[in-house]
């Protein structure tokens, strides 16, 4: 690529990067954190910022391109444990004079609802209709659709899940994994929050790093943020063992010795289960939702998930095409009894 072309790249994703971390999801996860604490004390409803600190981008490798640093908004917003302090007066501070009261109150509503969704995600337990109304008050009800589309936003920004209706007889909602993470996101049996947007951007990092980082390059980025191998997080537990044990053994990620390193280096890269349910531009998506951007801004990284969604599209028609086949050849051999084989479950 031309060296001024690649200078013109770098200062526009520079800009949309600055862009991206004043209005990325940071409010999102440090409200999570508090959530199984305070979703039943309204009066002390917390929404935060992160710090400034933890926005400047790590030192990039040559294979890494500027794009990379969208990924620093995304994990600062779930370990600035410091952010977590702050109530709603102070979280109004950050909404222009020209907004009215009613949007703050239901600003304010919204934050609410989702420490109460995220509160019952972690007991196991569906949220009612009738609850959420309860919790955000009568004299919001005529808004609360908006407040539960707000939430509903906030919580798949930040966790990369889905607020779904689960009975419609009596209108309830869950949290639903946009993975097929165990346990719904969790990872492990038992109470907990998703670890689900924290896969999304790990396998992020991975694609911005050429489809394969280094050990050393994804620590460099999640210690910017406060994520530390052997230090246990509030939300993802302890993320080397979550990582490196967990997550490659449901087959997510890939954790491997760099060949002839010596010493022994190690390298992630996205395992088959990461191939099987999501995809390159999914990731991509997501993580330009989050910065507030089209995944299209990023000419150089779409190019590479259009190429990929194509391959796929191809592979599918393949396999499409196999089955029928077989079908079509297979069938006059077909015993009816064939179908009523007991199969073990």
């Amino acid at each position: 690529m031309p060296r001024g072309h690649k200078s013109k790249l770098h200062a526009q994703e520079k800009q949309l990067h600055t862009q991206g971390e004043a209005q990325a999801c940071g409010d999102d996860q440090a409200t999570a954190e508090k959530a199984p604490k305070e979703a039943r004390e309204s009066s002390a409803t917390s929404q935060s910022q992160p710090k400034a600190k933890s926005s400047s981008p790590p030192k990039a490798s040559q294979k890494v391109t500027p794009s990379a640093k969208l990924i620093l908004s995304t994990s600062s917003s779930e370990s600035d444990e410091s952010s977590y302090k702050e109530s709603v007066p102070s979280m109004q501070k950050k909404y222009p004079c020209t907004t009215t009261l009613h949007q703050d109150l239901i600003a304010s509503s919204v934050v609410i609802l989702l420490q109460h969704l995220l509160h019952n995600y972690n007991l196991k337990q569906f949220t009612t209709k009738e609850e959420m109304l309860r919790v955000i008050t009568k004299k919001h009800e005529n808004d609360f659709p908006e407040i539960l589309r707000k939430a509903s936003v906030k919580l798949e920004d930040a966790f990369a899940v889905e607020v779904r209706e689960v009975n419609s007889s009596q209108p309830s909602y869950n949290l639903i994994s946009k993975l097929k993470l165990p346990n719904n996101g969790r990872i492990r049996a038992g109470k907990g929050l998703p670890k689900t947007g924290f896969l999304m951007s790990v396998l992020g990092i991975i694609f911005i790093h050429g489809n394969c980082a280094s050990e050393e390059d994804m620590w460099k980025i999640l210690k910017k943020q406060q994520i530390y191998p052997g230090k246990k997080h509030r939300i993802f537990g302890e993320p080397r063992k979550l990582m490196t044990q967990y997550l490659v053994k449901l087959k997510y990620l890939e954790y491997r010795q760099v060949p002839e390193s010596d010493p022994p280096r190690y390298e992630f890269l996205w395992g088959p289960q990461a191939h099987a349910e999501t995809s390159k531009m999914k990731v991509l998506e997501y993580l330009a939702k989050i910065n507030k951007t089209t995944p299209s801004t990023f000419s150089i990284l779409y190019q590479e998930a259009l190429k990929d969604e194509q391959e796929r599209a191809k592979a599918r028609d393949e396999d499409n095409t196999d089955i029928a086949d077989q079908s079509t050849e297979g069938s006059p051999e077909k015993s009816p009894a064939a179908s009523t084989t007991p199969v073990d479950t």
